[in-house]
């Protein structure tokens, strides 16, 4: 029984796992060095973020972190104008504030 219960368990796993990756977006090769050498994105990166979008990782690693509660689930993220407040485990986009 226990090892009925363990293979349910470890497929749940890589099911979600599976879902989280499909949603994963990166940013196109041109864009992922201008984000290296510290460059502004081009005004139609905007178009990437949206709510429930997984925010893209080399998108997070370039925006300025915003500190929070400690033990909060959220994190604030500035993008040039943008902030936006994603689910730290996730990186999912919960909000979108424009300046």
């Amino acid at each position: 029984m226990r090892f009925v219960t363990l293979i349910v368990a470890l497929s749940f796993v890589g099911f979600t796992q599976a879902k989280n990756d499909k949603h994963e977006k990166s940013l196109p090769p041109g864009l992922e060095k201008k984000v290296a050498r510290g460059d502004e994105l081009p005004p139609g990166w905007q178009k990437k973020l949206r709510r429930g979008e997984i925010l893209d990782l080399d998108l997070y690693h370039y925006g300025i972190k915003r500190p929070g509660k400690k033990d909060d689930i959220y994190e604030w993220v500035e993008i040039e104008n943008d902030v936006v407040k994603i689910i730290k485990n996730t990186r999912e986009i919960v909000e979108i504030l424009t300046r």
